[in-house]
């Protein structure tokens, strides 16, 4: 994982996967320096990723007052474990279909549970965190927030995008991608990542907007985008043209067995089963 500062206040911790015939999705978690520390989501749960060592770079965990779990797949909820053993003062941002949802294979504690739902807010000393439901989401118990003081959306999965390459996936500014390039890629994310956005209807879809125009943030930070300055009106712009949009169609079993004979050995043969 990569550690780099957006703001002085917030610290990105970047990391990414490549998926074949899609490209490299940036998978953030942050860390909003409040007087309250707060820690966004908590990275990928594989085991070669250490969230905890990571974190450790940028504050002491044990110093973590909150974790917002933007919503709980396991591309958000690596190291929350470890985090909540490790910071014993921390409870757990959620809502009751997300705790829900965490239980069906290791129950959070309930005594460090703390639920807030969209339009809610959260005192962490010395700022809100207000709470709303991004335009865009893969999962019922998303929520995202809106920082009162850095002027800051944190959007989960919102206004993602796939990059041509780890690098770009894990940079400092989302500006380093072309322009049609990235709007580009939030659109196949969105179809992707959204696949009910084909059914929408396009009037309600531009509504559901309504709350990131009004925050009107200078800075978004998307799970799966790098760092986005200045450019949410476009960006919203982009994924408000989403509704309708043909759903992506993933590989079929011919297009998996053509990409497994691709990483055998001249001469190797790849059981596959017919």
């Amino acid at each position: 994982m990569r550690v780099h500062k957006v703001r002085p206040d917030i610290s990105a911790l970047s990391d990414s996967l490549e998926v074949p015939g899609i490209g490299h999705i940036p998978v953030n978690a942050f860390v909003l320096h409040a007087s309250q520390p707060v820690v966004v989501d908590t990275g990928l749960g594989l085991p070669d990723r250490n969230f905890l060592e990571t974190l450790g770079t940028v504050l002491d965990p044990a110093d973590v007052r909150w974790i917002w779990l933007t919503h709980p797949d396991r591309d958000h909820t690596g190291g929350i474990f470890a985090l909540l053993d490790a910071a014993p003062k921390a409870k757990v941002v959620t809502t009751f279909a997300g705790a829900g949802i965490m239980s069906c294979e290791r129950p959070l504690p309930m005594d460090r549970i703390h639920l807030v739902n969209p339009g809610q807010t959260l005192d962490v000393g010395d700022r809100t965190l207000t709470g709303f439901r991004p335009p865009l989401f893969d999962n019922p118990a998303t929520v995202g927030f809106f920082d009162d003081k850095s002027g800051t959306c944190f959007s989960s999965d919102c206004f993602g995008g796939p990059m041509a390459t780890a690098e770009l996936a894990e940079a400092d500014d989302v500006r380093q991608v072309p322009v049609e390039d990235l709007r580009a890629a939030q659109l196949l994310w969105a179809t992707v990542d959204s696949p009910w956005v084909q059914v929408v209807d396009p009037v309600k879809f531009l509504d559901s907007f309504q709350p990131l125009r009004d925050g009107a943030p200078e800075l978004i930070l998307s799970t799966h985008l790098p760092a986005a300055r200045g450019i949410s009106g476009t960006m919203m712009d982009t994924l408000g043209s989403a509704a309708g949009a043909s759903p992506f169609v993933g590989p079929d079993q011919a297009a998996l067995e053509q990409m497994l004979a691709g990483f055998e050995p001249a001469g190797g043969q790849h059981p596959v089963a017919s």
